[in-house]
């Protein structure tokens, strides 16, 4: 990058607004390599020329020639504006190294009472697509589950079972408009989810309209949306977390009564509600790394519940390298990392890890050791106890 070029990307900089906003670098041709939002445009760009700037990062302002922004009104506009930009153009530094770190959407089925999920896209894949309304990709699980309980404030919608007799909490919070206790029709329902639908879809302008002639006490809601969740939940430049953990143990007595535990950490708290226990089907019941694989073959099976974006196991390069080598065999990319007690607890890290990814994982080694040993104890219980929660 030549010292012009340098110096026409920090002038651009240098007068952004500090308005919430969606950014576009771009490449000699005017092509987006990378597409993000921010609630401060001027504090965000200004990041990109820190001394201490992350290596993918300083690659690609190195390959920009230009840089563009969008100004937004509110932070949720830049949340849906980056999304369908991103859709549009599948910028180069977007997707790289996203096999671990896989993008978020929003799904609303077409069932008569609509439900509103988050999914990761490998999950998506996994989808007919015909049977759902879908928007995204969103790059952070967070962010877009804060703008979703915000925005159910204004349009509230069901996520319980339909004509159930008795209301759900959500019913009795004002989230939920009365499926459960069949307090509204299906065409009514609906009408909430068109509204969010033109949301997501970025026609805002075409939203304000509709509900100009249906709810006009809406659109001060929609025009006061609380943001300060929104600014709390803004990724750091610089790092990102892993949404989702899962750690594993394998637990036996001399080869008997094997059992495998999966034990969940999501956005930095233990999970309970998700352990799993996994009696061992094998014959050779002493090898523990074909044990760990079928307790992870089986649990991957699993779609319905979400992935981890990194897999904690006690044990050093064999293990980790026999676990990354089968499970590309059903295609699945997801981070491993190795923890082993008989090395003082070493990182031992998978092959296709990234720099920034092993960078993340340093950081969290003692929150990682806390979950990989709470692994060893719930495969002992489990085993000992021998508890119903079974695969």
């Amino acid at each position: 990058m030549s010292n012009k070029i340098v110096e026409k990307l920090k002038e651009i900089t240098k007068n952004s607004p500090k308005s919430p906003g969606v950014y576009f670098w771009l490449d000699e041709n005017g092509k987006s390599i990378y597409i993000g939002r921010a609630n401060n445009l001027k504090q965000r760009l200004n990041q990109y020329w820190q001394k201490n700037l992350d290596s993918k990062s300083q690659e690609m302002v190195k390959n920009a020639y230009n840089l563009k922004y969008i100004e937004t009104e509110t932070i949720l506009e830049s949340i849906i504006l980056e999304a369908a930009n991103i859709k549009k153009y599948w910028p180069l530094y977007n997707i790289r190294d996203r096999d671990n770190r896989s993008f978020i959407y929003i799904i609303i089925d077409k069932n008569k009472f609509p439900k509103i999920n988050l999914i990761r896209e490998r999950q998506l894949n996994k989808l007919n697509k015909d049977d759902f309304y879908i928007y995204g990709p969103y790059q952070s699980y967070r962010l877009i589950n804060t703008a979703l309980k915000l925005i159910r404030k204004i349009f509230p919608y069901s996520l319980c079972q339909p004509d159930s007799g008795k209301p759900c909490f959500d019913r009795q919070i004002g989230l939920c408009p009365g499926v459960c206790v069949s307090e509204i029709s299906s065409a009514e329902y609906k009408k909430n989810i068109r509204n969010i639908k033109l949301l997501l879809s970025g026609q805002k302008d075409k939203l304000i309209e509709k509900l100009k002639k249906d709810n006009p006490e809406k659109i001060k809601s929609l025009a006061h949306i609380q943001e300060v969740s929104l600014l709390q939940k803004e990724d750091d430049l610089k790092d990102f977390a892993f949404k989702r953990i899962e750690a594993y143990d394998i637990s036996h007595w001399q080869g008997k009564n094997p059992y495998g535990a999966m034990v969940v950490m999501e956005n930095g708290k233990i999970k309970n509600s998700d352990y799993r226990l996994f009696k061992i089907k094998q014959e050779n019941n002493k090898n523990d790394e074909a044990s760990l694989l079928e307790v992870l073959s089986r649990r991957l099976s699993h779609h319905e519940w979400n992935y981890p974006d990194l897999i904690v196991i006690d044990g050093g390069f064999p293990q980790v390298y026999f676990l990354e080598r089968n499970l590309k065999e059903i295609n699945t990319n997801i981070s491993i990392v190795g923890l082993s007690k008989y090395q003082k607890d070493k990182l031992v890290f998978a092959k296709n890890l990234s720099d920034d990814i092993k960078k993340t994982i340093k950081k969290n080694k003692e929150q990682l050791i806390t979950l990989r040993d709470e692994a060893h104890r719930f495969s002992n219980y489990g085993r000992k106890r021998s508890l119903k929660r079974l695969d």
